[in-house]
């Protein structure tokens, strides 16, 4: 969402989560996690602000490099990573002591690996966890209940879908979907229904695991 982050309650109003931070706009929240303990956490490329298309064109008035974390409790929002290229996806291991983070602007894309510390409120040990080959395009993920990493990937016949990573960065598996898919999450009674959001598709499958709740 341009310039802000937003939750629709229940009973259909809105409720403004984040829009600035230390007194400049975001740029446009893209991808969200919720942490256990209840925070927030999401990245803020400036995508929504290139062309009316995704958003509104204007000129970001902050850098290109942001995570952010909105405590649960007091909504204050903090800068939790500024080393990252165009941050996308974003999502905790299931025992949430990593943070993996897309890099959408590397030179071939990362998978970027952090240790949560301080709390569970910090970040630590910056690391690239999975060095993609030129011309994949990871964008939105989620983590299963056993670790592995699914992830919307594309821009190609071949590589259209969803790619399947272990905790270990090593590909397992993908799914073929006639076109690029831009982002996914576990849905269902269960968490075993996986929803993919693709170019101009909803796909589903039910898979044999489990989202990580929260995730």
């Amino acid at each position: 969402m341009r310039g802000g982050g937003w939750c629709f309650e229940y009973d259909g109003s809105v409720t403004v989560l984040a829009d600035s931070y230390q007194g400049k706009r975001l740029n446009s929240p893209n991808d969200v996690v919720v942490k256990s303990d209840g925070s927030i956490w999401f990245t803020d490329p400036p995508f929504g602000t290139y062309a009316f298309y995704e958003g509104i064109k204007t000129e970001a008035e902050l850098p290109h490099t942001h995570v952010y974390r909105i405590d649960g409790q007091t909504g204050a929002i903090t800068l939790v990573a500024d080393d990252i290229n165009h941050p996308n996806g974003l999502a905790f291991s299931p025992d949430e002591s990593i943070l993996y983070v897309i890099e959408s602007r590397s030179e071939p894309r990362h998978f970027i690996a952090y240790d949560v510390t301080g709390g569970g409120k910090k970040l630590a040990k910056r690391r690239v966890f999975i060095a993609c080959k030129p011309g994949e395009t990871p964008d939105g993920f989620r983590v299963d209940i056993d670790g592995n990493l699914w992830c919307g990937w594309g821009m190609s016949p071949e590589n259209d879908g969803v790619r399947i990573f272990n905790s270990a960065g090593a590909p397992i598996g993908h799914i073929h979907l006639p076109e690029r898919c831009a982002n996914l999450c576990f849905g269902g009674r269960h968490r075993n229904r996986l929803l993919m959001t693709a170019a101009q598709s909803l796909f589903s499958v039910y898979v044999n695991t489990q989202g990580v709740a929260g995730g």
